[in-house]
């Protein structure tokens, strides 16, 4: 792996497959990476990882933020469960249609931050 920077240090991703799935992180902010030990993990999944690692359950317990302002939440803001988003994943549904279709709005809406940057051919 190559370093990178003055002082040859790397970005640590924390994105996991469920946030990566429905587009829940911004492009060039917490999507730029030089590597992400989670990113194939769901949501569900990062959680027994963390339990597993004894991260203190005062952070295993918070709802998950972007603390984008006071009091937001991301399943408030997405209008969809992780519990739901990691279903679909694992399964193909939520066990619920309205929900699956947005699932579906949300990945092909921002399917532009996971897809590669075109490059010119000429």
């Amino acid at each position: 792996m190559n370093m990178h920077g003055i002082n040859n240090l790397l970005v640590i991703g924390t994105g996991n497959l469920s946030e990566r799935t429905v587009g829940y992180f911004t492009k060039w902010g917490d999507g730029a990476n030089d590597f992400n030990p989670i990113a194939k993990l769901t949501k569900k999944e990062v959680y027994i990882v963390a339990k597993h690692l004894q991260v203190p359950d005062s952070i295993i317990n918070k709802k998950p933020s972007a603390d984008l302002w006071n009091g937001q939440t991301d399943e408030a803001e997405l209008g969809i469960k992780y519990e739901q988003i990691d279903e679909f994943i694992l399964t193909g549904t939520s066990g619920d249609t309205e929900i699956d279709n947005k699932i579906r709005d949300k990945i092909k809406k921002n399917m532009h931050k996971t897809n590669s940057i075109p490059i010119f051919e000429g």
